[in-house]
């Protein structure tokens, strides 16, 4: 692996190596797993911290955004393994299952990032399995890929009877994905009926489907949104802080700077002036 900076085998199966620390915003489209292998990862949702060490594993469920730090350890470099489950698996997967063994009682979690147990064997065989073949700079096949989709989900179906209900999370196949559309057009100037009508759905049918997938309001979860997709532009140094105020949507800035405040704690401005702009 000391060659690797990252190796992506099919979007499923994704391996990290750095000799110096990174830092990035990340979207998480899909639901996910990750291994730490060595160094230390730092993940920072929604003002909350998490800290993955050697060997830990966590499940990030999808259409999340967060912002990763990942450290190399002393004398140890950057190592981590993602396993990605797409929609199409995991519908496919969904037909398999005995109906009458899926727990009716399962709740989709709020959080959307959850630590595993520590020093599992099912999750150390997973991942530690497929390193040879980073090592190798080989990808495995696209039928050792999908067993290693399986095995994925067995763990996190062995871990918690709610996560049942995260990662079959389907709607209607005639329906357009109302994370995906949002994720696509936070930034635009619809309103709530006619992103309903895009979607497919009526209002009530929009508002009552968007329920089941965040606990906020579709307005709140738009402003949330936008205020994300503005601290990464302004963290990241690459727009100013007007700019990035009307680049997510936002149409006054005073607002703008009104809610952020309130949501990180510093005015933009601040933080702009922190990053160069």
């Amino acid at each position: 692996m000391e060659q690797l900076d990252v190796f992506d085998c099919s979007n499923v199966l994704i391996a990290s190596y750095f000799a110096d620390d990174r830092e990035c915003a990340h979207e998480n489209r899909e639901h996910t797993l990750i291994y730490q292998c060595s160094g230390r990862l730092e993940i920072e949702e929604r003002g909350k911290k998490t800290v993955l060490y050697p060997g830990d594993c966590a499940f990030m469920r999808r259409d999340n955004r967060m912002w990763l730090q990942k450290r190399v350890g002393k004398g140890e470099p950057y190592r981590s393994i993602v396993l990605k489950f797409s929609k199409a698996f995991l519908r496919e997967f969904y037909q398999t299952l005995d109906r009458q063994q899926i727990p009716i009682d399962s709740k989709r979690e709020k959080a959307s990032l959850l630590l595993l147990p520590k020093n599992r064997p099912d999750i150390c065989s997973l991942f530690e399995s497929v390193i040879p073949y980073f090592d190798a700079g080989e990808k495995p096949s696209e039928k050792i890929l999908k067993l290693k989709m399986i095995e994925g989900v067995y763990v996190l179906l062995n871990t918690d009877r709610n996560l049942y209900a995260s990662l079959f999370d389907f709607v209607e196949p005639w329906k357009i994905d109302i994370l995906d559309y949002l994720n696509e057009n936070y930034m635009c100037d619809l309103s709530m009926k006619e992103i309903a009508s895009y979607t497919g759905r009526s209002l009530a049918t929009f508002k009552r489907d968007f329920a089941k997938v965040s606990d906020l309001t579709p307005q709140k979860w738009i402003i949330r949104r936008r205020l994300e997709a503005a601290h990464d532009l302004i963290r990241s140094g690459k727009k100013k802080v007007t700019e990035a105020c009307f680049d997510v949507g936002f149409k006054n800035l005073s607002h703008f700077s009104k809610v952020y405040k309130e949501t990180y704690g510093v005015a933009p401005s601040w933080q702009g002036e922190l990053y160069g702009k």
